[in-house]
């Protein structure tokens, strides 16, 4: 068969399609437009890789450092006020860029809501794609191992008194395997019989798991974000502080906290002890522990004495009550 020519005199050839196109001819190859919905599938794709969350990840530890670096609002106000004194020239601009309120900022909120959208849309399909495949069974043996991209044939020798050496050689391999570690099953068939295995899912559900206690980690952060609050108050020994918004020296809620419901109960400072470090020691006139007895009154419940230590906080009606430092109140002199 030989090629012909067409009415316009171009070379036709019967064996290419009618559509078919030479590479010498012009032509402009065009991809689909996306649209709205293309790019939002793309996008939503990238977001919910998983080297988009570890780079998200990344970027959240990065942007927490500032945290670390500059006193915030909600922990000590006391040294937001510090700073501002030694450096008012710098503050302003620190202050709208948001380094004092790191952790409730615009640009630390926007990564840190990223990174949980990338992780659920990234666990939710694989917990289901792997839940799936653990209810199934290893995939069917193939027919022809030669089909595989790498496979062994052994040959084994079997005594003629065996009855069906095939199946014991089936059962052999089916024993080996499962004690290896193996998800086995066997197929059974006229004529033939074979054991398919694999594994690696004990690796894919600690993989699952570690992701899914981080989206639990960050859900609790969010919450405790917005339903809890912090304050500080400085308490005379003698006098009684009081869980009222009015008697906080400064008092930070959350997104949905207004301070007006907390919880009813007073602290009254008995007694504070301070240890300081002896002459000739590092630190030598600074303190090195302290802690402070209070008596606790709260409604419907008799009065309780505990006492507050150094990382050692108490809780109160849900709250916890930490011991931060020690000073001087100066009182007048009486002769």
């Amino acid at each position: 068969m030989s090629p012909s020519r067409s009415e316009t005199g171009t070379v036709v050839d019967p064996l290419r399609p009618a559509d078919h196109r030479d590479s010498d001819a012009p032509s402009e190859i065009n991809g689909p437009a996306l649209g709205v919905g293309g790019w939002a599938r793309w996008a939503w794709r990238q977001l919910t890789s998983m080297r988009t969350a570890l780079v998200l990840l990344l970027f959240l530890a990065i942007a927490a450092v500032p945290g670390s670096l500059f006193p915030q609002r909600t922990a000590d106000p006391n040294g937001v006020t510090q700073w501002q004194r030694d450096n008012p020239d710098v503050f302003p601009l620190a202050d709208a860029v948001g380094l004092f309120d790191v952790y409730s900022s615009p640009w630390f909120s926007a990564i840190y809501l990223l990174l949980f959208a990338s992780l659920i849309g990234c666990v939710i399909p694989r917990a289901k794609h792997h839940y799936k495949a653990l209810r199934s069974v290893p995939p069917r043996t193939p027919a022809r191992l030669s089909r595989l991209v790498d496979y062994q044939e052994t040959m084994i020798a079997t005594d003629e008194a065996t009855a069906d050496p095939a199946g014991d050689a089936v059962r052999l391999a089916q024993h080996q395997l499962r004690r290896a570690g193996y998800r086995v099953h066997r197929y059974d068939e006229p004529g033939w019989a074979s054991v398919s295995a694999e594994r690696g899912y004990l690796r894919e559900t600690g993989n699952l798991v570690f992701h899914i206690a981080l989206v639990g980690v960050l859900v609790s952060v969010a919450i405790g974000g917005g339903f809890a609050y912090t304050g500080q108050r400085v308490v005379v020994e003698g006098t009684t502080f009081v869980n009222a918004l009015s008697d906080y020296s400064s008092f930070n809620p959350g997104r949905f906290i207004d301070g007006t419901r907390l919880a009813p109960y007073s602290i009254t400072l008995d007694d504070f002890r301070v240890s300081y470090q002896l002459p000739g020691m590092p630190g030598a006139g600074q303190a090195g522990d302290f802690s402070a007895d209070v008596t606790i009154r709260s409604s419907g419940r008799d009065d309780r004495t505990e006492s507050v230590i150094v990382n050692y906080p108490i809780t109160v009606a849900g709250d916890r009550i930490y011991l931060l430092g020690n000073g001087y109140a100066p009182t007048p002199h009486r002769p």
